[in-house]
């Protein structure tokens, strides 16, 4: 006689529980979050200098990009941007005489998660930068500092106070939109969550079990953001 498989068994992570599978993809999802967190910041950096500093045409092409990334529903922009882009890569290729290559679903998941988050990244450091008194960047240029010097020691202590509550917003948000990533096809937690609810029919346990690590990546993003907000905000008054 058969008998069902306890908690402790559907949990473990040793065939024929599920345990691995989920914490693999919860791994997965740890990786492509800060894979495309960090491609945001680069893109938003870029992006908001070009928004502050560039020309008409740049000014054009960025608030296109921020507009219509913020504009569509995320889901929409990951399937159209995962499946065009693999569809453009091979035409080029092809254009080119080489053959069609199979783009990995990791880096195709960092790179599409990352362009979204780009344009909220965007807006979050130009917001950040034009809080910042225009006369302490006046003085330092007075002094002689060069671009880079003057946003290494001026622009970048006194942006981050303003911008990490959105970053940190940014971040939480990307360990979720992850899941949508299952859509395509890869492995992550959402998707090994469903594997395992659906080969074992305990619905409630594994989503329950998914929740619960979601759950406590987000308690331990908190801590470090709040590491990272108070060291940055150091010497400064707090607030009554």
């Amino acid at each position: 006689m058969q008998t069902n498989p306890s908690i402790v068994e559907l949990l473990s992570p040793y065939p024929p529980g599920w345990g691995g599978a989920l914490l693999s993809g919860a791994l997965s999802t740890i990786l492509i979050s800060l894979g495309a967190y960090f491609l945001g910041i680069v893109i938003g950096l870029a992006g908001s200098a070009g928004k502050l500093k560039g020309g008409r045409a740049i000014l054009v092409i960025l608030d296109f990009y921020t507009t219509a990334m913020r504009a569509v529903p995320e889901l929409i922009l990951i399937i159209g941007l995962y499946y065009a882009g693999t569809d453009g890569i091979n035409r080029l290729l092809s254009a080119l005489g080489f053959p069609p290559v199979e783009v990995n679903g990791f880096l195709a998941a960092v790179a599409v998660l990352g362009i979204v988050q780009g344009a909220y990244v965007t807006e979050v450091l130009r917001g950040a930068i034009l809080a910042i008194p225009v006369g302490q960047i006046e003085a330092a240029s007075a002094f002689g500092m060069g671009p880079w010097l003057r946003f290494r020691r001026i622009v970048l202590p006194a942006l981050m106070p303003n911008a990490l509550p959105g970053l940190t917003n940014l971040w939480m948000s990307v360990t979720k939109d992850s899941a949508l990533i299952a859509v395509v096809g890869y492995q992550e937690l959402a998707l090994a969550t469903r594997l395992a609810a659906g080969n074992t029919k305990h619905y409630f346990l594994f989503f329950f079990a998914a929740a619960v690590i979601y759950l406590m990546i987000t308690l331990f993003s908190n801590v470090v953001f709040g590491s990272l907000e108070a060291y940055f905000r150091r010497g400064q008054p707090k607030a009554a």
